[in-house]
């Protein structure tokens, strides 16, 4: 599902990835741990073909991120969601129009999108806020709003970076319990994450960066 081979990313020359090797198998759920600055986000961002890596190869579905063309990235991104720690909804537009916006880019019929949207609203828990704009919205209600946003498309994989770093505890659990639902139903799963309570509820492989090196993968079962 996922392979990475030597990977590095630079910033400033300094390195934000180092010689990453890394794979994820179909279905699986990973934990990606490590502090402030470890490098989490860049490589979840190379994985979402949002940037591009300075060595090494990732492949994504058997198919090399490097080597596609620009109008080949929005096909394979179509398969994958993407989860934000800070919602990056729009504040104008109400929940309905949020989620539906991957599926309005693809052009989908108004009848598909008015049903692929009402199911991720409702697999999320909240299709009776879909009229609401963000701002009224609890910070929970965004989040569940974000992971709709990322679902609706059916994804095969479905990247989140800090999905419960805003909030309480109780909150925290709530929202990881919709990804292991997700993850129940054939998603991939990749959560960045520096919270060891999430740790703790999910019980699955932890992938650990610090200062951008992997140092250790538990549970892989490899």
């Amino acid at each position: 599902m996922i392979q990475l081979f030597h990977v590095s990313k630079y910033y400033d020359r300094r390195p934000a990835l180092h010689d990453i090797n890394l794979q994820i198998k179909k279905g699986e759920f990973v934990l990606l741990m490590g502090p402030s600055g470890a490098g989490k986000t860049t490589l979840l961002k190379l994985l979402f073909c949002a940037d591009q890596p300075d060595e090494g190869q990732i492949l994504v579905q058997n198919r090399n991120v490097a080597r596609l063309r620009p109008r080949d990235l929005p096909h394979l991104r179509r398969t994958m969601g993407f989860v934000f720690q800070d919602f990056k909804l729009l504040p104008k537009k109400n929940v309905f129009e949020n989620v539906a916006l991957p599926l309005m880019v693809q052009g989908m019929s108004a009848f598909d999108t008015r049903r692929k949207v009402g199911e991720a609203l409702k697999a999320v828990g909240v299709e009776h806020r879909q009229h609401s704009r963000p701002p009224s919205l609890s910070a929970g209600e965004q989040q569940r709003v974000c992971i709709a946003r990322g679902i609706v498309n059916g994804p095969m994989i479905l990247l989140a970076d800090e999905p419960t770093g805003n909030m309480d505890p109780d909150l925290s659990s709530e929202i990881i319990e919709l990804f292991k639902t997700i993850n129940a139903r054939g998603t991939t799963v990749m959560i960045a994450t520096h919270n060891r309570q999430v740790v703790n509820q999910v019980h699955r492989r932890v992938v650990t960066l610090n200062q951008g090196r992997l140092v250790s993968d538990e549970g892989s079962g490899e």
